[in-house]
């Protein structure tokens, strides 16, 4: 019998993964103690590999109709990226993150999501048939749910993370501290941002009248961690790192951060799984939190509706920690190297220089720009195409049925078979049941007979060797 999955967190993680859920056919609850989503948020960014998976499930326009916009400078510590070599995978596009949020909470709701605010995970028991969940809402009122998974999407903070007895890795923790706000600053004002001695000043454009003004302070923590963020604490922030205090008219929206970038030690404890934030944190530069986390998504959603539909081969969820948190780890192992090169300034500037002189080369830069984002999985084996464990590039197919593309074919969160080799064999038709079977014209830059593509993306098989492309769609679809 089917199982329900609870999810933790209605932040872009959690929504995206109750639609990836609800496309795979699961009954899906998702409890958010915001009563609504706020018009302000810390995130500005989304990554071109995010937005290529947003094509894939037709959401690319609707997050262009929002505002999104290509930065036209990506920094790596402050030394900025040659963008002249990049393609639209290694782009930063700028949108504010509840804008994102909001595309993704419509997304779900009609795909069926239940969707409940004002609700938050106070208690979990797991046996042998699932998870008994204890949900309070803001008055205290409690209740129980059953489901047969509950993912934490809850952020850094986890509930779930910490009900389930999930630890975070130790490291050596590089302790900053910052704080962001979006004002209108006095008319004339301008700012001198860069790296300084004692921290990082920035000052981002969001509209005509409005800045983005944000501060990382090395070596330091909040002066009063117990309350909310003010504008007289980012304005005392500014001038302790560049000596002068900033004319502003007024904050609309200021926040706090400063977490060390982390991986928890396990993404998966039974019935219980991690996603997002909750199962990793990364340092705020970049926005790389919400991109990790689309990624989890979209990884975990395919597996977990087929473990809880009773139609996964073995292992298949195990899968989702052994391919997700070394990603996640080599997200945090960027963020640590940026701050490892911005602090102390006097000790680390020679690196800087030299770091600089590196920048030249282009494969350099392409590594910088790939390495939060990029991920091969499934893992290569001798003889395995070059393209095999990659995200699949969208492209325009021709079928007999008429034109489409590669993204509309992957959609609906199913694995996909592109042949391109004239009509394949008996072996293939059998598993029209649990891919989708295209064939169409061989495609310019896709050198092989088929491609096998699973749900999130990723290529799974490709070439001309059938027995691989077997081996292919009985490991990853049972």
């Amino acid at each position: 019998m089917p199982q329900n999955v609870i999810i933790a967190g209605a932040g872009p993680t959690g929504l995206m993964l109750a639609a990836e859920l609800r496309l795979g056919g699961v009954d899906v609850t998702v409890v958010e103690p915001r009563a609504g989503i706020d018009e302000h948020s810390p995130g500005m960014a989304v990554h071109g590999r995010t937005l290529e998976v947003m094509n894939q499930r037709g959401l690319a326009g609707e997050l262009r109709s929002e505002g999104l916009f290509a930065w036209p400078r990506t920094p790596f510590s402050m030394l900025w990226l040659d963008l002249d070599g990049a393609g639209p995978e290694d782009y930063t596009y700028g949108l504010p993150q509840w804008r994102t949020e909001r595309v993704l909470a419509r997304h779900a709701a009609a795909l069926g999501a239940d969707i409940r605010r004002g609700h938050r995970v106070t208690g979990l028991t797991e046996d042998d048939d699932g998870v008994r969940v204890e949900v309070s809402t803001v008055d205290g009122e409690r209740s129980w749910l059953r489901a047969g998974y509950v993912v934490g999407c809850d952020g850094a903070d986890s509930t779930v993370r910490r009900l389930a007895g999930i630890g975070l890795a130790e490291h050596e923790v590089s302790r900053y501290y910052g704080v962001l706000g979006d004002v209108e600053p006095e008319e004339g004002e301008e700012f001198a941002a860069g790296l300084y001695p004692a921290g990082l000043f920035g000052a981002i454009p969001l509209g005509e009248s409005t800045l983005r003004l944000m501060t990382v302070e090395f070596g330091a923590g909040p002066p009063d961690a117990g309350g909310p963020a003010t504008e007289a604490e980012l304005r005392a922030s500014i001038e302790r790192i560049t000596g002068t205090a900033p004319r502003l008219r007024r904050a609309r929206y200021v926040y706090r951060y400063g977490r060390p970038s982390v991986v928890a030690r396990s993404f998966r404890k039974g019935r219980v799984l991690l996603a997002g934030d909750a199962a990793h944190v990364v340092f705020v530069s970049g926005t790389q939190g919400l991109n990790a986390g689309i990624q989890d998504a979209v990884n975990l959603g395919w597996k977990l509706a087929a473990e809880a539909g009773g139609r996964a081969p073995e292992g298949l969820l195990d899968t989702y920690e052994e391919e997700r948190r070394p990603a996640a780890a080599r997200a945090c192992a960027h963020a640590r190297a940026q701050l490892a090169l911005m602090h102390p300034l006097e000790q680390v500037q020679p690196l800087r220089e030299l770091f600089t002189e590196l920048l030249r080369f282009p494969e350099v830069n392409r590594h910088l720009l790939g390495m939060p984002a990029e991920a091969r999985y499934p893992a290569p084996e001798p003889g395995d195409h070059p393209r095999h464990g990659f995200p699949i590039e969208d492209a325009p197919l021709s079928c007999a049925t008429g034109r489409t593309t590669i993204a509309e074919v992957l959609r609906p969160a199913r694995g996909a078979l592109f042949w391109f080799a004239g009509e394949p064999g008996p072996m293939v038709d059998r598993w029209s049941g649990r891919v989708g079977i295209v064939v169409a014209k061989p495609v310019p830059g896709i050198d092989a007979d088929f491609v096998l593509v699973r749900p999130d993306g990723q290529i799974a098989a490709a070439g001309s060797d059938v027995a691989r492309l077997e081996r292919g769609l009985r490991s990853w679809f049972g």
